[in-house]
Formats: C-alpha cells, sequence, structure tokens
C-alpha cells in the first residue's frame, strides 16, 4: 500500500509555488541548505524537525510550514509602517510617502540619461558645475512632463527633442529636418510654435527662440 503525508506534500506545494516560487524545490529536499537571510526571507515560515514524537534523534529531517508564524504575521496584513521624522500630520506624512518613487526616479534620469555618473572631473567647482547642468536639465524636464500632462516618458521625450533638427538651406532659412509625431505636435501646441512643416525664414526663427526666453 502507498503510504503518504499529505501535510508535507501541500507544504512543498506551498512554499515553492506561493511562498517562494523562484525557489528552487531541491532545497526542501535538502534541509540544511535552508538559510534564513533576513527579515523579509520567505523561509522564515519554513521550520525544520529533526526529532521523534518521544524526543529521540531522528534520521532525516522534516521540512514543514510553521502555521503559528504565519498567523501571527497574519495580524499584520494590510498594514504599513512608515518611520520618518517629520512632524505633519498623518495624511500629510502619506502623501509624501506615496511620492517616493519620483525621488528614486529622478534619481534614475541623472544617472541614465543626464549621464550624471560618472563624473570625469577632479576639481571640486567643476563637478559642482556638472551635477549643477544636471539638475537643471532634471528641472526643465520636469516642467515639460507636467505641460504635456505626463503622458510621454522621459526616454520619449529627452529622444525626441534631441533629434528634432533643422536644416539651413540657402538663403538663410529652416527646413525641418524630422518625423513629426504626435509627440512633436504636443510640443508645438503647448508651446505655441510650429516648426515641423513649413519652411521658416531666420527672422521668424529669432522670434520663435526669443519667445523661448520669456
Amino acid at each position: 500500500m502507498f503510504e503518504y503525508d499529505l501535510n508535507n506534500i501541500l507544504s512543498m506545494l506551498i512554499y515553492s509555488r506561493v511562498l517562494a516560487p523562484g525557489t528552487k524545490r531541491s532545497s526542501l529536499s535538502h534541509p540544511s541548505k535552508i538559510n534564513k537571510k533576513n527579515a523579509n526571507d520567505p523561509k522564515r515560515f519554513v521550520s525544520q524537525n529533526n526529532s521523534t514524537k518521544d524526543g529521540e534523534v531522528a534520521d532525516k529531517t522534516v521540512t514543514f510550514l510553521n502555521e503559528n508564524q504565519i498567523e501571527n504575521e497574519a495580524m499584520y496584513d494590510g498594514f504599513y509602517a512608515v518611520c520618518t521624522n517629520l512632524e505633519d500630520d498623518a495624511s500629510t506624512i502619506i502623501k509624501v510617502n506615496k511620492r517616493r518613487w519620483e525621488i528614486e526616479e529622478c534619481f534614475r534620469i541623472m544617472k541614465s540619461e543626464f549621464k550624471a555618473r560618472p563624473a570625469y572631473l577632479s576639481r571640486k567647482d567643476r563637478i559642482t558645475s556638472h551635477f549643477m547642468t544636471c539638475f537643471i536639465a532634471l528641472i526643465v524636464y520636469r516642467i515639460l512632463e507636467k505641460k504635456l500632462d505626463e503622458k510621454y516618458t522621459c526616454d520619449e521625450i529627452i529622444d525626441t527633442l534631441k533629434h528634432m533638427d533643422m536644416l539651413i538651406s540657402p538663403g538663410v532659412v529652416y527646413i525641418p529636418a524630422y518625423t513629426r509625431t504626435d509627440l512633436t505636435d504636443s510640443l508645438h501646441e503647448t508651446f505655441n510654435f510650429r516648426t515641423d512643416y513649413q519652411i521658416i525664414s531666420q527672422r521668424n526663427m529669432k522670434k520663435i527662440c526669443t519667445k523661448t526666453k520669456k
């Protein structure tokens, strides 16, 4: 007759598919490899027992789910604790915390799109100028993003601006050398200028440049 331990089978399935889907099931076959690394490690729900019901040392180590640990942590499901030195009311702190991802995104943009690092400079004034330039560029980008109703990603905006080239032909007229897109249309409509479908004289180009400085 085939004998099996249903609890053990369920424990293996729950652990390998729900608690830690990326963990190899072989770790349950080798309990010695299961090490708790941090407070959020799903392995904290797994316990081991190498003794019999009579307290004697068993030949095999049994790995199972720690139901008590799961129940204790389930009491805090749905709660998220925030530790801060702000003295504002709870609603304000929650709003600030929800926008933390924007701060992280700013750092990512500074390091990737604006190439803030590495800085191949040694003098303090030049290093300061480098990061100040990147910071100003970040502010300009954020203003563009808000004015465009946050419809476009950072990559799309920067790539479009980089490729909005103009050709200067004989007679000093400017001809658009970029492809018209929804984003270029949004830029033109938002900032009230057109450079995408007509030849622009030097005089009109100066007017457009003057508008950008206001």
